[in-house]
């Protein structure tokens, strides 16, 4: 072989070493070096700021800085110290740092700033709730900021694809955990419901990864989706036992890879917040809240009024009833009120469940009404009638006219008038039709009409004497109140009960009979 050959060869042979030998990246590099240019911001990110301070919680309990400005701020803090601080935070979960985690750090301190304060507002009621929830499934505590990623802690928060509460739960997971979501109730948005079940299922999965990173991404996009990536990564690198967040990181779908570094951010901004001049919130006044068992279908409205206390308050304490409904019919539900209010809500249940209880009940039986004979008796025709109309302000002929189911030309021409000029305060005739009931048998008969009208009015007085008298018999189950027993008979309210009975309160035993007046 030639001395150049010779020379090239050895070149060759050492090239091929060194690049066998150069160590392949560790778990450890990766997570510090990592980057990625094509981040994407979960949807929280994008939170209305000036309609979640609208929140009854915010205004009646949390003070905050109404002035900040999150459009333009400069922080100069280096990369030692965000390292530094992370490695301070007293957390299982490890929480390093990266360009990506950087980034996302940054958009907290600088451009959403004013979402920021407004969770931390919002955190003084929510974060004990997260806290029980996971220390009763023994997790660690630092995942309560999940749901700052989440929904901001916006409790009613839906995203694009459906998700929806402080947990952001699709309805097949929910429902899957046990989470009850129909028209009327959505335990999604009930903070200490949803707060159990994604404790629950957060441990599912770290049972399932043994990694905290991996069980968080899954939370995001589901096992299918991480298992999909673990595979890809593992068939890539010929090597099977990658199980690290940040080895498959580019595997994952691309909303989820910046999931685990923005509660990484969460954590830490929650946590530093004061470090980057960011005002915390104050509490002007303690709220301690009490739970009641409802068993009566009840609406917001009827509370509201009999308490004295704003809607806005009760729907702030129970986001779950979507229709401000509570079903207690169908079985028991909890209502959470100010403590203060439920001993006012115990004494006054009868009233609340009274107070426009027409309205608000729950029809079991509906008969269709026959329009052509609704009694049973006569017939009904249509007759022309004259009104008369007083012309308001802003009214014109075309308005009147399709009140009254009428023609513009046809008011003109009973008024006599030319044109479409009127003036507020003049009287309009109005010729219409009506339904007007008659008898068939005395159509012509003026003296067999009144006879028949005095004979009908005798027999309706007797009917309704008779009818106040006739009574049924009911008798009093366990756990039954007189505003429960007068919504199983129609029509029938409590004050018929106790006037029929000579009851003066509301108190009833057990076995007691009761007469309810048939109506």
């Amino acid at each position: 072989m030639k001395p150049r050959a010779l020379l090239t060869s050895i070149i060759a042979l050492g090239t091929t070493w060194i690049t066998f030998a150069a160590p392949t990246p560790s778990i450890l590099t990766i997570k510090e070096t990592i980057s990625d240019t094509a981040i994407v911001y979960p949807e929280s990110f994008e939170t209305d700021t000036r309609a979640m301070r609208e929140n009854w919680y915010l205004r009646n309990y949390i003070a905050l800085d109404t002035e900040i400005d999150d459009a333009t701020f400069t922080d100069n803090t280096g990369d030692d110290v965000f390292i530094e601080r992370l490695k301070a935070l007293p957390t299982e979960i490890e929480m390093p740092y990266n360009q990506i985690v950087h980034n996302y750090i940054e958009m907290y301190i600088s451009r959403r700033r004013e979402l920021v304060e407004t969770m931390l507002g919002m955190s003084m009621y929510y974060m004990p709730i997260f806290e029980q929830a996971l220390e009763k499934e023994g997790l660690p505590l630092e995942l309560k900021y999940l749901p700052v990623i989440e929904s901001a802690l916006n409790p009613v928060a839906v995203s694009r694809a459906g998700a929806t509460g402080l947990w952001q739960f699709m309805i097949g997971t929910a429902k899957g955990l046990g989470l009850e979501v129909n028209s009327l109730v959505d335990e999604r948005r009930d903070p200490y419901r949803s707060s159990e079940m994604a404790a629950r299922y957060l441990k599912e999965l770290h049972d399932i990864y043994g990694d905290w990173s991996l069980a968080i991404a899954a939370y995001n996009c589901g096992p299918g989706n991480v298992n999909k990536a673990l595979r890809r990564a593992n068939a890539d690198s010929g090597d099977s036992g990658k199980k690290d967040f940040w080895e498959i990181y580019y595997y994952l779908p691309k909303e989820t890879r910046g999931y685990v570094p923005a509660f990484i951010a969460a954590n830490y901004v929650m946590t530093y917040f004061k470090c980057h001049d960011i005002s915390p919130s104050l509490a002007k006044k303690p709220l301690i809240t009490d739970t009641i068992s409802i068993n009566q279908r009840v609406h917001f409205n009827q509370i509201s009024a009999i308490l004295n206390m704003p809607i806005d308050e009760i729907r702030a304490l129970n986001p779950q009833y979507r229709k401000d409904i509570i079903p207690g019919n169908v079985r028991s539900y909890k209502l959470i009120l100010p403590s203060q209010q439920i001993y006012s809500y115990i004494m006054s249940e009868d009233s609340i469940l009274a107070y426009d209880s027409n309205k608000y009940a729950l029809r079991g039986t509906v008969n269709p009404v026959d329009y052509d004979n609704p009694t049973g008796s006569g017939t009904y025709e249509r007759k022309l009638v004259t009104k008369y109309h007083k012309v308001r302000r802003g009214e014109s002929l075309s308005v009147i006219a399709r009140k009254y189911g009428v023609t513009v030309s046809s008011i003109k021409r009973a008024n006599g008038l030319r044109g479409d000029g009127i003036q507020r305060g003049q009287l309009l005739k109005i010729s219409t039709y009506q339904r007007v009931r008659v008898n068939n048998d005395n159509n012509n008969d003026t003296q067999v009409a009144q006879n028949s009208t005095k004979s009908q009015k005798q027999s309706s007085t007797k009917a309704k004497t008779s009818k106040k008298q006739a009574t049924r018999k009911h008798k009093v189950k366990s756990g039954e109140t007189l505003s429960g027993i007068a919504m199983q008979y129609r029509g029938v309210t409590v004050a018929d009960i106790r006037r029929t009975n000579g009851i003066r309160g509301s108190k009833i035993r057990a076995g007691q009979t009761l007469l309810i007046p048939i109506k």
